[in-house]
């Protein structure tokens, strides 16, 4: 854990990409630096990984350094992608005090660091913040169940803290910010042991071993790949005049179990499909309406689940 001793960064301006070394963040940097930025990436490796930023790394546009949201940092940015925070069950439950912090201090840190430099910031929120949802598919008006104090309150609540924290930024300070709530991602670059379901199916399809659904695999998500949520991420830091939230996802839904079922088929696996007891406070529908964001920004998904699941099964396939 950091102290409060701020860190300085200094030089020309440049774009800040926080959670740089994870899944999404070392796919956004490879992306800006590919259209000619100045990237400077942050990660604490909570559950980042270096190896991801091997191409980034080389490139003359690229800084890193590890570095913890916790610790406020200083520096002269003109924009900020605050992606730092575990996403998946298994790691933010595991220390779930630290997903707080993370989610509430992390963006509080950010926000002040934006504000104190004139910075546009982007906050990574989450379709997580609807719990049980009371409309399907979700608008970013739609109420939702949460239970604050149920095993994935630690991650729902304190993003929805951090949506409130940029919502009074941009009232009281006039800071621009832009909240991109991000239904479920998927591609390469996802740990196997990630936790989520997509990684989950194809580890286990490729090593032979039971696809494990949990409850009946009734519930059902969408997924967006990775791609296509970039594009709209970086569409969304340029929108000019809009504040509120958006949401970013895939509109196809899907039930789990057939999920699986199509996993199985296109690794061409043996595997079979056990059940297991559904975790609390797992929704039962998760799915986007995309209607604003494809207003605002003339976004929507292009990549097919079947041409996103063949590239990360080749993905996993690698060595």
């Amino acid at each position: 854990m950091g102290t409060a001793v701020p860190v300085e960064i200094s030089g020309p301006k440049k774009i800040l990409v926080t959670g740089a070394a994870g899944f999404l963040g070392s796919h956004l940097c490879d992306l800006l630096l590919q259209g000619g930025a100045r990237v400077w990436g942050i990660d604490n490796f909570q559950s980042g990984d270096i190896a991801n930023l091997a191409g980034a790394l080389a490139q003359p546009g690229f800084e890193f350094r590890e570095h913890d949201v916790l610790v406020p940092l200083t520096g002269d940015f003109e924009q900020i992608y605050h992606l730092a925070s575990p996403a998946s069950p298994l790691l933010y439950q595991r220390d779930p005090v630290n997903t707080a912090k993370v989610n509430a201090i992390g963006t509080l840190n950010m926000l002040e660091l934006a504000r104190t430099c004139g910075a546009r910031l982007l906050l990574a929120s989450s379709s997580e913040i609807y719990g049980e949802p009371a409309c399907h598919p979700q608008r970013e008006d739609c109420p939702g169940a949460l239970d604050p104090s149920g095993p994935r309150a630690c991650y729902s609540e304190s993003k929805r803290l951090g949506e409130t924290l940029a919502a009074d930024f941009h009232r009281a300070h006039g800071l621009e910010v832009r909240v991109a709530r991000i239904f479920n991602t998927y591609g390469a670059r996802m740990r196997p042991g990630d936790g989520r379901v997509m990684p989950n199916f194809i580890s286990q399809a490729l090593a032979g071993a039971d696809l494990t659904i949990y409850g009946r695999g009734t519930q059902s998500r969408s997924f967006c790949h990775y791609r296509d949520l970039l594009r709209a991420l970086v569409a969304l830091m340029q929108l000019e005049g809009h504040c509120g939230p958006v949401n970013l996802g895939n509109p196809h839904e899907i039930e789990i179990i057939e999920l699986a079922r199509r996993i199985i088929a296109l690794t061409g696996s043996a595997s079979s499909i056990t059940f297991q007891a559904l975790p609390a406070d797992d929704p039962r529908r998760r799915c986007p309406d995309i209607g604003l964001a494809q207003k605002l920004l003339d976004w929507r998904p292009n990549v097919s689940l079947e041409q996103g699941l063949a590239e990360m099964i080749r993905h996993f396939r690698a060595p």
